[in-house]
């Protein structure tokens, strides 16, 4: 393996790529087609800073990640090493912070510093969590998975809370402000939930590295049974959340996307609950966290209907 091909595999470009898309889908699928007309001259400059931002902050992640997850990752998962393989601790280290440090900069220049000095101050505190996560909070009950799953709804919501919305008088009869509130938690709720599942499928496929090391994760805590159970329990409602919506949207008359949402969304989460249930093995669990990771990536692709419906 070459150097770049180590560097892109330590950073997980597929997943870079898919936060990227999300923001994008986002940026142009709903924020622009709720407010053609009413978008500042440089939204969509600082928009791509962002989204920089946001890219280089997880980038970051991920190698520091790694840095602490060498011990466990020799167990669980030996061909997937980079860093003492391919790439020195040391340059981990440092690329991490370059990351990092790059993440904030282009967060404080995409946004006007007096008006969203919270967002700013929430970048930094997103890279803090991140080390604090790869030190100490993935190895605790429950606190890893909520950190994750956080960070992920945060790649919407950073976009959301980033926007000047145009003062109520001048907007479209439509109620523009509300609506696009509404789908940035609608995505990100979805991002949250989604999110909880797939760790704690790969808590249950990453235990005997787990154990070995004395992680204090849900499967080793409270057991297997328990944590499909917790698992089965977010299946239900984010299965019911997206069958009630399927039935709001039919007054719409949005066909293509519940034609799209059904079986590429709706039914692949019916499989994973069905094959939740006799999953046993850690390869098992793999072939279910890959599905959910299926879904969510399918999910945050229904944004592009909001180009065509909105």
């Amino acid at each position: 393996m070459n150097l770049l091909a180590a560097f892109l595999k330590l950073i997980r470009w597929p997943n870079l790529f898919f936060i990227a898309l999300t923001q994008l889908l986002f940026q142009f699928c709903i924020y622009h087609q709720l407010f053609q007309g009413f978008i500042p001259a440089n939204d969509d400059f600082h928009f791509f800073q962002l989204m920089a931002a946001s890219i280089c902050i997880a980038a970051a992640g991920y190698i520091i990640n790694d840095y602490f997850d060498i011990n466990i990752d020799e167990v669980n998962k030996p061909e997937k090493l980079v860093i003492d393989k391919v790439i020195h601790r040391r340059w981990a280290i440092a690329w991490h912070f370059l990351l990092s440090t790059a993440g904030i900069v282009l967060t404080i220049l995409a946004l006007p510093f007096w008006q969203k000095w919270y967002l700013i101050v929430a970048n930094i505190f997103c890279v803090i969590l991140l080390w604090f996560y790869s030190a100490k909070f993935k190895k605790s009950l429950l606190t890893g998975n909520l950190v994750i799953s956080l960070l992920t709804s945060w790649t919407i919501l950073i976009i959301f809370f980033s926007k000047n919305m145009p003062h109520q008088g001048v907007l479209m009869v439509d109620d523009a402000p509300a609506k696009f509130f509404r789908l940035a938690i609608l995505y990100a709720g979805f991002a949250f939930i989604i999110s909880l599942i797939r760790e704690a499928l790969k808590d249950m496929q990453d235990m005997p590295g787990d154990t070995r090391f004395g992680c204090r994760t849900m499967p080793i805590i409270w057991g297997v049974n328990a944590t499909k159970v917790y698992v089965a329990v977010w299946l239900f409602v984010i299965l019911a959340t997206l069958i009630i919506l399927q039935v709001y949207v039919l007054q719409f008359e949005w066909w293509l996307m519940i034609a799209y949402s059904i079986p590429l969304i709706i039914f692949p989460l019916f499989i994973l609950l069905i094959q939740l249930r006799k999953a046993a093995l850690p390869r098992e669990f793999k072939k279910l966290s890959s599905l959910t990771k299926l879904v969510m990536m399918t999910g945050i692709l229904s944004m592009g209907f909001f180009y065509y419906y909105l």
